[in-house]
């Protein structure tokens, strides 16, 4: 079928996958350029935007040839992902070559006989000099009962979706990904915009009906976040949001009008659980009466903010974005310090949407930021490394961890949502001329001067220094030397405090006290080992393996005892009251005597969250 009102414009770029070979994983590309240059010029993405890590998609592709008329080109290969057509400029050009398509991940490609899904930057070359022109993406059918769903605009296409799509240039046609399936699918309205929801993988237990519902409010929430009472000036006219549901998964990549999403089975809403907290509310968040407990498991309370997440970066990172980002090279890494906002900033606000749609209440809300709070501060490289430097770096820091990587870095996702926490409370804790400015009125100011009028969305920390003095008549350069720029500890404890937080430091559990993160399966495998920490003063590394521990000295036998251990919570059945130890540990294959010191429980805490004064809570957290 047609769509209205888009015209059936013939375009000099065209694309036509189908299927090659469903078992061996393999999609089939014909690209056709009507007007090439002489010796044309294409080449495959390197990186795919919102995942900061260079990842050579081209390694994927099986052989390209190319043809005139009737006669066959050659095609050079000039680098990693790089290839010239020895063509001429008087004919179309078509190339043919087929990728292999085996990565279950939202940034790669997938196909086999149940399930197709790829992302532009995996499948369509870019050809040099045409990226400015529409592109056509025609879709063949695998199988049978298929359907597709994309965020791509339709030319000409049958009912299941299969048929031809067109995309105003190469950036749009990559930042709209495609999933093909037997998929269940909904639809449900948000502020008017029409929003699909399709589930590859789903159980029969699923839930959809609950899951369109609790997601609407979401959408809602953020719309409402952006724009308040002008809906009407939304960035997307529509939205896709596809889910994988797998065994074991999770993760989640921002497009311009849709979001590719992973999940584990078990944390989709199932049809015989309990009800949400929406249900139980009466009254919305705005008018201030907190809702009651809820049901929400665990999981499916993760899946709902990861869905809000990405969401809330179809305002900010898709359309507010890095003056870095205002042009994608995709040829090499693409470096910014402001990480910590796009994706920081993002997380402070994707679990406060949840709260705002009424889908979590006060404590439930402390207890996710509980965990963002712990997660900061059991990372000893939050003391060398700034959230700018975290952001620049996370090519090769962050997305390229390694054993050593907490002592190295902080995560501009956690760290960055405490920075957007100590700005929002401090806004709200002096307040000007009687009213209250928050981070809220920043990020929609932020919108009005970089994303309104002639400016094309992107922004600098400068732009974000300049709306906050326009709001508050104050610098908060002093806030952002120490905050983004430097490594002093955050003022957490004062803030949440003066919001009517109240905060116990409970005793640390054991691997925290020693600074190790393990592995336990049949015995205790070290994975890290923080600096400044017992273990690592003990000598441990990553790598090894701890076998059991000695207590007491083997010269004094009545007092001596040795004993293996499978798990990490064996080292204080056997220690008791001792504090001084020898940990057996084997190291490629050797068995090493460890001295270890064990620190006091009272020496490390974990921070736990707790309401102190309930009023104060929901006034900051609903309005």
């Amino acid at each position: 079928m047609a769509t209205p009102n888009i015209p059936m414009e013939a375009t000099n770029l065209h694309y036509r996958v189908e299927a090659a070979d469903l078992h061996a994983h393999l999609y089939g590309v014909t690209l056709t350029v009507a007007q090439p240059a002489a010796q044309q010029r294409v080449s495959l993405p390197v990186w795919i935007a919102g995942s900061y890590m260079v990842r050579e998609f081209s390694k994927q592709i099986v052989g390209i040839t190319a043809r005139q008329g009737s006669r066959a080109v050659t095609v050079k290969q000039l680098d990693k992902c790089t290839w010239v057509l020895d063509c001429q400029a008087d004919a179309p050009v078509t190339l043919h070559y087929q990728v292999h398509a085996h990565d279950d991940s939202v940034r790669t490609a997938w196909l086999d006989a149940q399930r197709g899904f790829f992302n532009g930057t995996s499948l369509c070359l870019q050809v040099a000099g045409q990226t400015e022109q529409p592109h056509q993406l025609e879709l063949i059918a695998p199988q049978a009962r298929w359907q597709v769903a994309t965020g791509l605009t339709p030319l000409k296409i049958d009912r299941q979706g299969f048929g031809t799509y067109i995309a105003a240039d190469y950036d749009e046609l990559v930042d709209c990904p495609v999933e093909m399936g037997t998929f269940w699918s909904g639809t449900f309205k948000a502020a008017g915009i029409e929003h699909r929801f399709v589930v590859a993988g789903a159980t029969p237990s699923f839930d959809g009906e609950r899951l369109l519902r609790d997601t609407q409010r979401i959408c809602e929430q953020a719309i409402a976040f952006w724009h308040g009472k002008k809906r009407g000036q939304t960035p997307h006219k529509n939205y896709v949001f596809m889910l994988n549901a797998v065994a074991d998964g999770y993760g989640g990549l921002e497009h311009r009008n849709s979001t590719a999403l992973i999940c584990q089975r078990a944390d989709l809403p199932r049809l015989d659980s309990a009800p949400t907290v929406q249900a139980a509310a009466t009254k919305p968040p705005s008018q201030g009466s907190p809702p009651a407990s809820t049901a929400l498991s665990d999981g499916y309370t993760t899946l709902l903010g990861l869905i809000s997440h990405e969401y809330f970066h179809t305002w900010n990172v898709k359309r507010l974005r890095p003056f870095e980002f205002a042009r994608y090279d995709y040829t090499r890494e693409n470096t910014t310090e402001l990480l910590w906002f796009f994706e920081g900033f993002t997380s402070y606000y994707d679990d406060l949407l949840l709260r705002r749609a009424g889908l979590i209440d006060d404590a439930a809300y402390l207890r996710l930021l509980n965990k963002t709070v712990n997660q900061v501060l059991q990372t000893p490289g939050r003391k060398v490394h700034t959230v700018a430097q975290s952001s620049f770096e996370a090519w090769t820091k962050y997305y390229r961890a390694d054993a050593n990587t907490p002592n190295l870095t902080v995560s501009y996702y956690t760290k960055g949502a405490l920075v957007a926490l100590c700005l929002d409370l401090t806004l709200r804790q002096h307040g000007v001329k009687n009213h209250s400015v928050t981070l809220d009125d920043v990020m929609r100011a932020l919108w009005q001067r970089c994303c309104t009028g002639k400016r094309s969305g992107s922004m600098q920390e400068a732009d974000v220094l300049a709306v906050l003095h326009d709001l508050t008549g104050r610098s908060w350069a002093p806030e952002f030397k120490a905050w983004v720029h430097g490594t002093r500890e955050l003022p957490l404890e004062k803030l949440l405090t003066a919001h009517g937080v109240t905060i116990q430091h409970d005793p640390a559990p054991l691997a925290q006290r020693l600074g190790l993160r393990v592995g336990e399966d049949h015995s205790v495998q070290i994975k890290q080992v923080l600096a400044d920490s017992a273990a690592q003063r003990a000598g441990f590394a990553p790598g090894d393996e701890w076998l059991g521990l000695e207590v007491g000295s083997p010269t004094k036998l009545a007092t001596h005892s040795a004993w293996r251990i499978k798990k990490l919570d064996d080292v204080l059945l056997y220690a008791g009251r001792a504090t001084q130890l020898t940990a057996l540990v084997s190291r490629d294959r050797q068995l090493l005597r460890l001295p270890l010191s064990l620190p006091k429980a009272k020496d490390q805490a974990t921070w736990r969250l707790a309401i102190q004064d309930s009023h104060k809570v929901a006034a900051w957290l609903v309005s």
